[in-house]
């Protein structure tokens, strides 16, 4: 059994509970935002990846190691759970209920937490299509909460350009995020 400094291909390929539990453990936070962004309704982003793990988990044999990397695999399951979902209008039961898995009811929380999650894929993307300079003052004074005149120094530039690029990435993703809606 593979620990947990291994590949994800060493824990698809080992085939045990403990392994793919771990793989799971990896990956469940990044299917959640994939589904939440994709149809903005937390329950249905839930059982989205409740479905994918679960055709994960029984078709987990077909995983070639040395071909696509394992996460691309796992969302291209989803990818298609997502389709059918989309095409049939409500999501597969089929995987659910071959493994026995009942529906997950999801408290207030849970759906909250789901929500944050597309949101912070979201944000990570718009802060990825910032010019560096934007993006690494961005990062510095509102991620890291440190001052514009410690990040001016570091940079070797003013306090004021600082401030300008932080106001400008702000309000580029301001923008982006309104035009997204």
């Amino acid at each position: 059994m593979p620990g947990p400094d291994a590949t994800d291909e060493q824990l698809l390929v080992a085939r045990d509970a403990a392994s793919f539990e771990l793989f799971y453990v990896r990956h469940v936070d990044a299917m959640l935002g994939f589904f939440a962004r994709r149809t903005f309704d937390a329950e249905m982003a839930a059982d989205l990846c409740a479905e994918t793990f679960a055709a994960a988990l029984s078709s987990r044999h077909r995983f070639r190691p040395g071909g696509p990397p394992a996460t691309a695999w796992l969302f291209g399951i989803g990818s298609k759970k997502l389709a059918d979902a989309q095409r049939r209008g409500y999501a597969d039961m089929r995987a659910r209920k071959r493994l026995g898995m009942e529906r997950i009811e999801l408290s207030d929380q849970d759906i909250a937490r789901i929500e944050r999650l597309g949101e912070a894929d979201e944000t990570r993307a718009l802060m990825e299509r910032l010019p560096p300079e934007q993006r690494a003052a961005i990062a510095a004074h509102v991620v890291h909460e440190r001052p514009y005149g410690e990040i001016a120094n570091d940079l070797h530039t003013s306090e004021a350009v600082v401030r300008k690029r932080v106001s400008r990435g702000l309000a580029t993703m301001r923008r982006r995020m309104g035009a997204g809606r």
